[in-house]
């Protein structure tokens, strides 16, 4: 959730675990409201993980990430989405 709006429902979030950061849900792009995101021109280098691309919501820019081309070790996240600062319940 963002400011009281579901962005996301699922069952089937994959949970990665990383060190010296919070856990962080890869969410499955069917179990996402895509239809409230825009594309946005950022990308983001992880060594461990690849090249991230985001989307952002009209108040929250980059909110939202995935690794469309993740390295081999973490390929099960390929095109899950994760999210920045978003209530989770």
């Amino acid at each position: 959730m963002h400011d009281g709006q579901v962005l996301a429902e699922s069952d089937a979030a994959l949970v990665l675990h990383e060190t010296g950061c919070p856990d962080r849900y890869y969410i499955p792009p069917q179990d996402v409201r895509l239809d409230l995101l825009t594309p946005s021109g950022t990308t983001t280098h992880c060594p461990f993980k690849g090249d991230a691309s985001y989307w952002s919501l009209p108040d929250a820019a980059d909110l939202v990430w995935a690794y469309p081309d993740p390295k081999p070790e973490v390929a099960e996240i390929r095109d899950h989405l994760c999210f920045y600062e978003v209530e989770v319940s």
